[in-house]
């Protein structure tokens, strides 16, 4: 596959995960999605400030890992576009972002509850979701990461897991891929709200870790349009977009 046509594929992306994560309510009008430039991996991919149930191919920029816009696009980046480049600079097997406030989640950045999976198809959350506050290290603020020592800030807490919380703020998690990072985004939001009907009835038996590999290797080793293809095709539906059809050599 030639290089722009993994470009054109991976915005395709880009632009239905801000449709599919509008439709599923966990982000509104705030909130945002990004991938690894495919040809460059010290740039990304993400859209121009707008609410991300109006995003389209053409609102998409590319960006530095330090959050400089590139290709005189003097459009507006989002503010917080320093959580994605410090991520991708931290893991470079990161090849996703996706930052939100998904409502059933912030109790758990408040709190000394955890977040923990409980049922199988929230095992990519991980076992370890880690909680980042901003008064730690920089006191007080407007709580919002605007700028690369803040973002790298988060992407020490974040570490090697999968998703990690900021303290009244909300989300962020990551991915192998676009549609691996909107999965975890999607049931991060959906352990939330089990989790906390589960803790009306404890104890609550939470996911083993020897369970959560098993579950996040069989979705990862899944063929195409099986596992993460499979929840993005039916997302899409809900979304009013085109699911777009995944090959063996695609993004």
């Amino acid at each position: 596959m030639d290089a722009a046509t993994r470009i054109k594929d991976l915005i395709e992306d880009i632009v239905a995960a801000n449709r599919i994560l509008a439709a599923e309510m966990v982000v509104d009008a705030f909130g945002h999605v990004s991938a690894r430039h495919p040809e460059n991996p010290d740039h990304y991919l993400i859209a121009r400030a707008l609410p991300p149930e109006i995003i389209n191919a053409e609102d998409i920029m590319e960006l530095t890992l330090g959050g400089e816009v590139v290709n005189g696009d003097t459009r507006k980046p989002y503010l917080e576009r320093y959580i994605h480049g410090a991520i991708y600079e931290a893991r470079p097997e990161v090849k996703s972002v996706v930052h939100s406030h998904s409502h059933s989640v912030i109790p758990y950045s408040v709190t000394g509850e955890k977040l923990r999976p409980i049922v199988h198809s929230c095992a990519p959350i991980g076992g370890e979701v880690p909680v980042w506050d901003a008064q730690t290290l920089f006191g007080d603020t407007n709580m919002l990461i605007s700028d690369m020592p803040m973002g790298r800030d988060f992407a020490k807490v974040l570490g090697p897991n999968n998703a990690a919380l900021m303290r009244g703020h909300g989300c962020t998690v990551i991915g192998r891929s676009v549609r691996e990072a909107v999965y975890t985004a999607v049931y991060l939001e959906v352990n939330a709200k089990l989790q906390f009907q589960a803790s009306r009835f404890p104890p609550v038996k939470y996911l083993t870790e020897g369970e959560i590999q098993i579950v996040c290797e069989r979705l990862a080793n899944a063929k195409p349009n099986e596992g993460y293809d499979r929840a993005w095709e039916y997302w899409c539906r809900h979304a009013g977009v085109e699911a777009r059809y995944r090959t063996a050599d695609s993004v």
